[in-house]
């Protein structure tokens, strides 16, 4: 009877280390930035608006819930993306990107804000903070940061030119 449990405890121990764990969160933050000749206020009028990102990101935008305020729900890409505006100011906002059934969660938030620098230049920054430990090892973590960066500091650039011709 002893060999018996003994075996059955062998077992169980082998079974239980070859569960996988999740793995522990490794969340990222990418931070950036652009100067605009052009207040503040003026940059946020020309590309503040939470469905803008058509015109500086090249993205379809539909707002499918809300006004506009906290709450508000955008799809992007025909419904690939959705995202929820979670913070607002007079020249800011953040979203974030809710849980999808069967995929990863990587509790993605974006935040946008136009940064006064004097009464006729601004900064826009943009941040993004995600969880990158699904991703299998460091060079496809460093990868993905690096193509979201690309990706964003394109559309800083472009939200440069609209506000700036304007």
């Amino acid at each position: 009877m002893l060999r018996i449990f003994k075996v059955i405890a062998a077992s169980i121990v082998m079974l239980a280390s070859s569960i996988s764990v999740a793995a522990e969160a490794e969340y990222v933050s990418i931070d950036m930035e652009i100067d605009i000749n052009k207040s503040a206020e003026e940059v946020w009028a020309a590309v503040g608006d939470y469905c803008d990102i058509a015109e500086w990101g090249g993205l379809d935008c539909e707002i499918t819930s809300g006004e506009g305020g906290m709450g508000t729900v955008r799809v992007l890409l025909g419904g690939r993306i959705v995202e929820i505006l979670v913070a607002q100011t007079e020249l800011s906002y953040g979203y974030t990107q809710p849980v999808q059934d069967g995929q990863f969660y990587n509790l993605y938030h974006g935040f946008m804000e136009a940064k006064p620098v004097s009464s006729s230049s601004s900064k826009m920054l943009y941040t993004l903070v995600y969880d990158v430990s699904n991703l299998e090892n460091q060079a496809a973590k460093d990868a993905d940061v690096a193509r979201r960066r690309g990706m964003f500091e394109g559309m800083l650039a472009n939200m440069k030119e609209i506000a700036e011709s304007q």
